[in-house]
């Protein structure tokens, strides 16, 4: 295995290295032509083109967004937080590495220092949860998709998702629509250097992509250093215009060191240092996983049918400080999914159904923790057994040409079983759910639309909740369930553009992670609770034509701001009244001015601002602190395939809270803060033909 890994790496520096002098060779003279200009094939059925996916998109009536790769490949992007920044309600914070980062849209998941939920993650519309509902970030690779979707809340009813969150889908390049290869190479601060190649291509029915990567940093915090090595693959075969199958392969292979939490005091004046237990216990994340999956899209006129499924392995090797996590799990996964628009009594409507199946079998055993993050005696032996379905379906029916009416519904079973091995631990329970939606969305004209929803959403407990480390036996967990309220708009007018939604949820039994000192956590229901918000984006030119102008070609100073407010609150609480939740600040803004050339080179500045500390306990007793970050980037992108960038992170090396764990009520010697990173400086080098 280690002999494989070390061949891996060692191709993929080989093919950055004789890419990068091919680079060097070919720019020393003037290209004759195009290297990017081929023969557009027919386009894929199983991965629609951007364009597509935009017009589907909108037609849900509330929150949605698509993220091309072009708007975080100019920088260095390895988290979800890259990608996914400039999207107004999703808050996403790296707490230490690539891998362990928290992301929350609508308050989903608040409370989970480690892992994802309430918020369903797909790749390529197909879903990567684990089948008891938890998820992990270290299977998003940001370099090996073409664009993210960012469903809110009901609006991922399509994917068959009633979180809170809503749904997140990364889509891969096709041969299709990615003929030819690729070479990166990236460095900068803290030892961090990533090395990706990819290719693709089309002959008569057949195309393929794939794209190994490899990152290692030393990391900003004293035993944070990383190790990633990633590959994803797919294999299209059309057989007509109106059928098309897709085979997928990702593998990953993640070494995480893991520093811990430490007191506000010490997050702000030493922010590289971690706890002592970290080096003595050698805590870490260390993850093998294979996925192997299916994907086949059906056209007949008017209707289109999607089905297929996956097979996932997963080892986690996992010592913390008060045990060794050793998880070996198999995942299966079947779906599918049928729309058909025509008319009905007259009128045009669209109708959507589908169905997910999960299967998942995880063997644990966790062991006592020796110095140096040896295995002592084993204290839990079980065999886990998670089985989920979820049913849906969704109805627009168009009164007029521009008004659509939406309803929806979808039904969830979800069944938790844990046998002990040890005789201690064991325990089975059952839910059964059915979350309906209405909707209506409005075009006032082809580029501006108004729109509003009502729904509900369940999120059964998954086995962290249900059987939590530190603890014998099941807790009595319930669903946590809530209606929500949603209204907004969308548009471009021009060159200007905008995305706003405000919405509110009324939560019961929200499910809120508290974690102990030793990084153990626990799972407690609160009776009620409140959501709301104001999700804002923009995209609006503030000046075209500085020094080049003429037909197509101008070049524009353009700005792009998201801005979120979250006020989450407990609602009449016995014990906490109306406090804050904590976790995520009040208000949070991300924001970029860029000038753009149309000779392809570009700068500007961005900011990330947090006005208004987080909370980190329920009391309201403790907090982080306010913060503003400045950062720069640069690049030129050259005709010839060759792309150059700079960025620079937090240059005034301001010290701040990135991430907190949540307690019920805190001291200053409370041990639940993550420090974010100080100055850092990447740059990279791309090449394509």
């Amino acid at each position: 295995m280690t002999r494989n890994i070390a061949f891996y790496a060692s191709a993929v520096a080989l093919g950055a290295a004789l890419s990068i002098g091919d680079v060097v060779a070919q720019t020393a003279q003037p290209l004759q032509t195009d290297p990017l200009k081929v023969a557009a094939p027919a386009p894929s059925l199983t991965a629609p083109s951007i364009e597509d996916v935009r017009e589907q998109m909108h037609r849900a009536p509330g929150g949605v967004a698509v993220v091309p790769a072009e708007e975080f490949r100019d920088q260095r992007s390895t988290t979800v937080k890259d990608m996914l920044d400039y999207v107004p309600g999703v808050y996403a914070q790296p707490k230490y590495g690539q891998e362990d980062s928290r992301m929350s849209i609508r308050g989903s998941g608040l409370s989970n220092a480690n892992h994802l939920r309430g918020l369903l993650l797909l790749q390529d519309g197909m879903p990567f949860n684990g089948a008891d509902g938890l998820g992990d970030f270290h299977e998003i690779d940001p370099l090996a998709f073409r664009h993210a979707e960012v469903y809110k809340g009901a609006n991922a009813l399509q994917y068959g998702s009633a979180y809170l969150g809503g749904a997140v889908n990364f889509v891969s390049p096709t041969g299709r629509d990615w003929p030819g290869f690729l070479t990166r190479f990236e460095g900068g601060s803290f030892g961090s250097t990533r090395v990706q190649i990819a290719g693709g291509g089309h002959k008569d029915g057949w195309d393929y992509f794939i794209t190994p990567t490899y990152s290692k940093s030393e990391g900003f915090r004293d035993h944070s250093e990383q190790d990633y090595k990633r590959l994803n693959a797919n294999v299209g075969y059309k057989f007509s215009d109106r059928a098309e199958t897709r085979l997928f392969l990702q593998y990953n292979n993640i070494d995480q060191d893991i520093p811990g939490s430490v007191t506000r005091a010490q997050a702000l004046s030493t922010p590289k240092t971690t706890v002592t237990t970290s080096f003595t216990r050698d805590t870490q994340r260390d993850v093998d996983s294979l996925r192997i999956g299916n994907k086949t899209t059906f056209l007949a006129g008017d209707f289109e049918m999607t089905a297929g499924g996956y097979f996932r392995n997963r080892t986690l090797y996992h010592p913390l400080s008060f045990g060794v996590i050793d998880d070996r799990s198999k995942e299966y996964l079947a779906f599918g999914r049928a729309q058909t628009e025509g008319m009905l009594f007259g009128y045009k409507n669209r109708f959507l159904m589908g169905a997910n199946l999960f299967d998942g079998n995880n063997k644990r055993q966790i062991f006592g923790v020796l110095n140096n993050g040896t295995q002592g005696s084993k204290t839990t032996h079980a065999d886990q057994v998670a089985r989920t379905v979820d049913a849906y379906a969704e109805n627009q029916f168009f009164v007029v040409p521009v008004v659509a009416l939406v309803t929806g519904i979808q039904g969830n079973y979800a069944d938790r079983e844990s046998k002990d091995r040890l005789g201690t631990d064991s325990g089975q329970v059952s839910y059964e759910n059915v979350n309906p939606k209405l909707g209506v969305l409005w075009d006032v004209r082809p580029d501006m639309q108004v729109f509003g929803n009502y729904s509900w959403s369940t999120e059964p407990p998954n086995f962290s909740a249900l059987n939590p480390t530190a603890t014998a036996g099941f807790f009595a967990i319930k669903p946590q369930k809530a209606q929500t309220a949603e209204i907004g708009t969308r548009g471009r007018i021009g060159d200007w553009g905008w995305d706003v939604s405000l919405y509110n949820a009324w939560l019961k039994n929200e499910m809120q992670v508290l974690t102990a000192n030793d990084g153990s956590a626990q799972t407690l229901n609160t009776p009620r609770t409140i959501h709301r918000g104001i999700e804002a984006g923009a995209d609006l030119p503030v000046w075209k034509g500085m020094f080049a102008t003429g037909a197509g070609s101008n070049d524009q100073m353009r700005l792009r701001a998201a801005y979120s407010l979250s006020d989450f609150r407990f609602d009449d609480d016995a014990r906490y009244r109306d406090n804050r939740l904590p976790v995520i600040p009040l208000h949070y803004m991300r924001a970029e001015l860029r000038y753009e050339h149309p000779k392809g080179f570009y700068f500007g500045p961005d900011v990330e601002w947090s006005p208004s500390p987080a909370y980190i306990d329920n009391a309201n007793t403790v907090q982080a602190i306010p913060y503003a970050l400045l950062g720069f980037k640069a690049g030129w992108n050259f005709e010839n395939g060759l792309k150059l960038f700079f960025d620079a992170r937090n240059m005034l090396d301001k010290t701040y809270i990135a991430d907190v764990t949540v307690a019920s009520a805190a001291t200053a010697a409370s041990a639940n803060f993550n420090p974010g990173t100080g100055r850092s400086l990447y740059g990279g080098i791309e090449y394509r033909w």
